[in-house]
């Protein structure tokens, strides 16, 4: 095999370019047999492999998706391109994500995360927990934007894949077109937002206030420590008095949405211990071992 080809093919695989090198390096018997050095394997790998053409990229990676599928008729995928050819919508499950979902699809957490590709392709992962309470991957997708009609379109096909079996609980991040969409695709969905993003959001939604860490706390009682709804009710709006956040656009948008989010509204429900996307966040991270902002969409969904 040529050098050039070895190079490729280590690429595509996720091979570090030092580590690529040093295969050079045994096969020959030392650097000194190598009329080359590991900076010209890197420039190769910039100015050749990497540069591949998006349009060329997305040609490969719907062959690949072909190619699961004819391996194995369980596999589902669907495809969107855009007029230039280059991937607009994608969604993928194998058989056995479909097969878990049987067993594990009541509460369903749907992520989004970025730059975990060469486009800045927004990467969706839908995952359910098992009986030993771990993380189950149900589906992957990628995402030219984060528009309604692209999450309808999403969650139309995991639908199609799933046998239209629709989840009890949905869990979601704090975005209004999800939220819309979710809304128009599963209507009979309980929907949740991540408590967790929302929570985080509260220095800088308030710290423009005085004493904006006592309003942090006692913001967090109220959502956490109120038994009932009237309670919460009750104790949100001695909250925004006491505290002079009545005109707070932001919290009076929350309160809006309180059925939700905040927990009394919501734990009645069986949620498989879910309160928010941070279990997504282990998934995503174990994604980051293998892949980087200049990873191709076929290492992408290999």
């Amino acid at each position: 095999m040529s050098i050039r080809r070895t190079i490729e093919n280590n690429e595509e695989a996720g091979i570090r370019p030092s580590k690529t090198y040093q295969s050079f390096v045994a096969a020959a018997g030392g650097h000194r047999e190598l009329n080359f050095i590991e900076k010209d394997v890197r420039n190769y790998i910039t100015r050749e492999v990497q540069n591949v053409s998006k349009q060329e990229d997305a040609k490969k990676f719907g062959k690949y998706l072909l190619r699961m599928k004819e391996t194995n008729p369980n596999f589902f995928f669907e495809l969107e391109l855009e007029e230039d050819q280059s991937i607009k919508l994608a969604f993928w499950a194998d058989a056995r994500s479909r097969a878990a979902f049987e067993y594990f699809g009541d509460v369903i957490l749907f992520d989004t995360t970025h730059n975990t590709n060469r486009y800045s392709l927004v990467c969706g992962s839908f995952v359910g927990v098992n009986h030993h309470g771990q993380s189950t991957l149900l589906g992957c997708s990628l995402m030219k934007n984060e528009e309604i009609e692209s999450f309808k379109w999403l969650f139309q096909c995991w639908l199609c894949c799933m046998g239209e079996n629709v989840p009890k609980g949905f869990l979601i991040d704090q975005c209004a077109s999800m939220k819309r969409a979710l809304e128009a695709c599963m209507p009979t969905t309980i929907h949740r937002w991540c408590i967790w993003h929302i929570m985080k959001k509260i220095p800088s939604k308030l710290n423009g206030y005085k004493g904006h860490a006592e309003i942090e706390q006692e913001m967090t009682q109220v959502v956490w420590n109120s038994h009932s709804k009237d309670s919460f009710d009750s104790n949100w709006n001695d909250f925004l008095l006491n505290f002079r956040l009545v005109d707070n656009k932001w919290l009076l948008d929350l309160y809006e949405d309180c059925h939700i989010w905040v927990p009394i509204y919501l734990d009645y429900h069986f949620w498989a211990g879910m309160r928010s996307t941070q279990r997504s966040e282990s998934m995503h991270s174990f994604f980051n071992k293998f892949i980087t902002q200049n990873s191709s969409l076929i290492q992408f969904v290999k």
